[in-house]
C-alpha cells in the first residue's frame, strides 16, 4: 500500500500536456493534493489503480487530468462515433453532474469531447448528445446500461474506466449493474482501469481484482479520520426538542451557507417547514423532488442564492460545494461511514468549518460506531435555555412528487400509453433511474381475472 508524507508537488512539475497545465492554471490550481501526487504518477505509468482517499480531497481532478493525459498520447486509433474512449461511472446524479462539470473544466483547451448521462431529465436530449458521438462518457449506471441496452453506443473500443465512489455502489445495490458494464468492456489487460474510494473494503478490493488488471492500492496518510479542520460538537436533545435546538443553534451561529443532514424523506420536509415558517430561506433534496428542481435549488445553493440546503443521503457524496460553513446532523447517520461523509461537506481544501450533530433517542444508537470509526469521541456540547427557541408555525410543503407525473409531462399529469424505457416508471433509485432499468428485474406475477358473478352482470 503506498502511502504518502512528504510536500505535494506543483503540477507542472507532472508530466502532464500542456493543454491540461493551461487548464488548471486558469482554475487556479497550483499543487497537487495528496492523493493527486500518489496516484497521477501510477497513472501516468499505465497501471491500474486503486486509491484511497478522504472526502475533498480531489480524487475526481487526480483521475480526470491522468486519463486525459493518456487520451492526449494517442488519438484512439480506429473506432465509430458511438464508440467511447474512457467511461466514469458514479452512483448518484448529483456527482455525475459535478463530474461532468469537472471534465469540461479540464478538457477545455483539448478537443476531447464530454457528455454527462443520468436519469429522471432529458432522456431523449442526452440519448441524441450520446449517438452524436463522445470521448469521455460520464454516467450513473441505470441510464448507462439503458442507452447501452438499445445499441446508442458500445464499449468495444474503451481504453479507460473508473469507478468512483465505489463503496457506494455497494451501499445502493449498484454492483450487479457495474458488472454487468465490465463484462462488456474490453479485457482488463486492454483497458486501464481506476476504482477511487472513500474505503477499501475487502468488498472494494475483492471487485477491483475481478475486473482490473493487478491495481495498485494507493491510500493517503488521513484516510479514515474527519478532516482536521473540522470543529465537531454533539448535542443529546430530546427528539421533541431538535427543532427547538436547530432554529435556535441557526440564530446563534447565523451561518452563511449550511447543509442540514436528515435521515429520512418525510423528515426534510418536517424540517423544510418549520425552516420556512421561521422565515429561514431554504431547499430539499431528496428522491421525491424532481430532477430539474433539484439542479435548480442545487445551483441557487451553489451561488448563494439558498443560505440552507435540507439533503438525505442521497446528496452525503457527491456535493463539491465551496464555503459550506455548517454541517448540522439533524438525525445521527446509521452508519459511520456517512457521518465521515456528511461532515465532510464542510472544511473541503484545507479550510475550517462546523459540524454540529444530534443524538436524539431514536438514532442515538450508532454514536458509538461513528465514534470508534472516526477514533475519538465526539465533544459534547451542553443544551442551555437560550438554544431552545419557541418555534413558529410550520409552513406546509406542497411538492410535486417524482412518482405523479410521466417524464416529459405535467406534475400530476394522468398517465397513458406505453412507458418508455428510463422514463422514471417505478419507484426512483438515486442514480435517477427507475427500478425497472436495473439489470436484475423482477417478474411479476399475472394478474388473474376474478370470474364474474350474477350479480356483477351490467346494467
Amino acid at each position: 500500500m503506498i502511502s504518502n508524507s512528504y510536500p505535494t508537488p506543483a503540477f507542472s512539475e507532472l508530466n502532464l500536456p500542456e493543454p491540461l497545465l493551461r487548464a488548471t492554471d486558469q482554475l487556479g490550481f497550483d499543487r497537487c493534493t495528496e492523493i493527486q501526487a500518489l496516484s497521477l504518477p501510477i497513472i501516468d505509468g499505465g497501471q491500474d489503480i486503486a486509491a484511497q482517499a478522504q472526502t475533498g480531497t480531489g480524487k475526481t481532478a487526480a483521475f480526470l487530468l491522468g486519463a486525459f493525459a493518456r487520451l492526449l498520447d494517442n488519438d484512439g486509433g480506429q473506432r465509430n462515433k458511438n464508440q467511447p474512449r474512457m467511461l466514469v461511472i458514479a452512483p448518484t446524479r448529483e456527482l455525475a453532474i459535478q463530474i461532468g462539470k469537472d471534465a469540461q473544466n479540464l478538457a477545455q483547451f483539448t478537443d476531447l469531447s464530454t457528455t454527462t448521462v443520468y436519469g429522471g431529465i432529458d432522456y431523449e436530449k442526452q440519448r441524441k448528445q450520446l449517438a452524436e458521438g463522445v470521448d469521455v462518457l460520464i454516467g450513473t449506471p441505470g441510464r448507462l446500461i439503458d442507452y447501452f441496452k438499445q445499441n446508442v453506443f458500445n464499449l468495444k473500443k474503451l481504453e479507460i474506466c473508473v469507478l468512483d465512489e465505489a463503496d457506494r455502489m455497494f451501499d445502493l445495490g449498484f454492483i450487479a449493474d457495474i458488472r454487468y458494464l465490465l463484462r462488456r468492456m474490453p479485457e482488463p489487460e486492454q483497458r486501464m482501469s481506476m476504482l477511487f474510494s472513500a474505503t477499501l473494503s475487502h468488498r472494494v478490493m475483492e471487485l477491483a481484482y475481478e475486473h482490473m488488471n493487478n491495481p495498485t492500492p494507493v491510500k493517503t496518510d488521513t484516510t479514515g479520520v474527519t478532516a482536521d479542520g473540522v470543529n465537531q460538537q454533539l448535542f443529546q436533545p430530546a427528539t421533541d426538542e431538535k427543532i427547538s435546538l436547530l432554529l435556535g443553534l441557526m440564530q446563534q451561529m447565523t451561518p452563511p451557507r449550511s447543509i442540514i443532514f436528515v435521515n429520512t424523506k418525510r423528515a426534510a420536509e418536517y424540517v423544510e417547514g418549520y425552516l420556512l415558517g421561521n422565515d429561514i430561506k431554504c431547499g430539499t433534496l431528496s428522491g421525491d423532488v424532481r430532477q430539474n428542481k433539484r439542479q435548480r435549488i442545487l445551483n441557487d445553493f451553489t451561488t448563494g442564492k439558498l443560505p440552507v440546503l435540507i439533503a438525505t443521503d442521497v446528496a452525503a457524496r457527491g456535493l463539491h460545494i465551496d464555503d459550506v460553513s455548517h454541517v448540522f446532523n439533524y438525525d445521527l447517520p446509521q452508519q459511520a461511514e456517512d457521518y465521515v461523509h456528511r461532515i465532510g461537506r464542510t472544511a473541503r481544501a484545507g479550510t475550517h468549518g462546523e459540524a454540529v450533530s444530534f443524538a436524539c433517542e431514536e438514532y442515538s444508537f450508532s454514536l458509538p460506531e461513528i465514534q470508534e470509526y472516526i477514533g475519538k469521541p465526539i465533544p459534547l456540547a451542553h443544551i442551555t435555555g437560550d438554544l431552545l427557541v419557541t418555534p413558529k408555525k410550520a409552513k406546509r410543503i406542497e411538492r410535486d412528487r417524482v412518482s405523479s407525473y410521466k417524464a416529459g409531462g405535467k406534475p400530476g399529469a394522468k398517465r397513458s400509453g406505453k412507458r418508455r424505457s428510463g422514463s422514471g416508471s417505478g419507484q426512483v433509485r438515486p442514480d435517477g433511474n427507475s427500478t425497472k432499468d436495473s439489470t436484475t428485474k423482477k417478474t411479476s406475477k399475472s394478474r388473474r381475472r376474478r370470474p364474474k358473478r350474477p350479480t356483477d352482470t351490467p346494467k
